[in-house]
């Protein structure tokens, strides 16, 4: 895990990018340069009242103007206040954080299936730009499509939508067979049954598979055990079958946990 930082962050730009989804671009001064993909920032509200950080993906990074760019959904007051943030504006944010995808499992030659369901899209950004082999991104929404132009690219794009008004109706698995592709490695963040409905296609195929879990968090570095899932191992900090998805998270390799 990289250093991490906490920062007075100045919003860059914010702009909506589909219904309830934001898009702002933050100056910071050093979590630019550290944040791999699959990491995540604690974005601390301004208002007193509201003491907890909201915990979001790194969307993607400029290292040259130190910035980084988040992509979220409004959810509650916390992220609605953020919403509101224009130009100028300030936000204290905590990281990078957590542990992200491992780069060196795709090498040139191999290829990659790069797969985000709803707001799970949004790290598959700066992971498709850091992947050296052959990538293919397979998108999830209920219907509206955010950040299709990012994501094709730096690869081949593909999208599933569960009313099918875009691409294959259904799921991301339904997607991956109807245009009959394979891949080496999945890379994959999102809901809960997709990462479950994942897990049990990469065993199936014999297909390496790395998960990026979503949780509620409380503190992000691993102190409080608020956010956890099942492990096959035993952790050496609680000493029970868990994981920290804040810590040892938030990606996983998928035979070493449970969904």
């Amino acid at each position: 895990m990289s250093e991490k930082f906490k920062e007075q962050a100045v919003v860059l730009s914010q702009e909506m990018i589909a219904t309830q989804i934001f898009s702002m671009w933050l100056k910071t001064d050093r979590i630019a340069q550290m944040a791999v993909p699959g990491q995540f920032i604690s974005v601390y509200s301004n208002d007193s009242g509201r003491m907890l950080p909201r915990p979001i993906s790194i969307c993607e990074t400029d290292p040259e103007k130190n910035a980084v760019r988040i992509v979220y959904r409004v959810a509650g007051k916390g992220t609605e206040e953020f919403s509101r943030c224009v130009a100028g504006d300030t936000l204290e944010i905590l990281g990078p954080l957590g542990n992200g995808f491992p780069l060196d499992r795709c090498p040139e030659g191999k290829k990659a299936f790069l797969i985000g369901g709803g707001i799970g899209v949004p790290p598959m950004v700066e992971l498709s730009k850091r992947i050296r082999g052959q990538v293919q991104v397979v998108a999830g929404y209920r219907d509206e499509l955010f950040l299709q132009q990012e994501l094709s690219a730096n690869g081949t794009m593909y999208v599933a939508t569960e009313d099918g008004s875009v691409g294959t109706k259904g799921n991301v698995i339904d997607c991956i067979r109807e245009n009959g592709l394979t891949a080496d490695v999945i890379y994959a963040c999102g809901p809960t049954p997709m990462l479950r409905a994942l897990k049990s296609y990469a065993a199936e195929n014999n297909i390496e598979c790395w998960l990026s879990l979503e949780e509620r968090m409380a503190c992000g570095i691993g102190a409080c055990l608020a956010c956890v899932c099942k492990s096959k191992e035993v952790d050496h900090h609680s000493n029970v079958h868990n994981k920290r998805i804040c810590k040892e998270g938030p990606v996983f390799a998928a035979e070493d946990i449970e969904l």
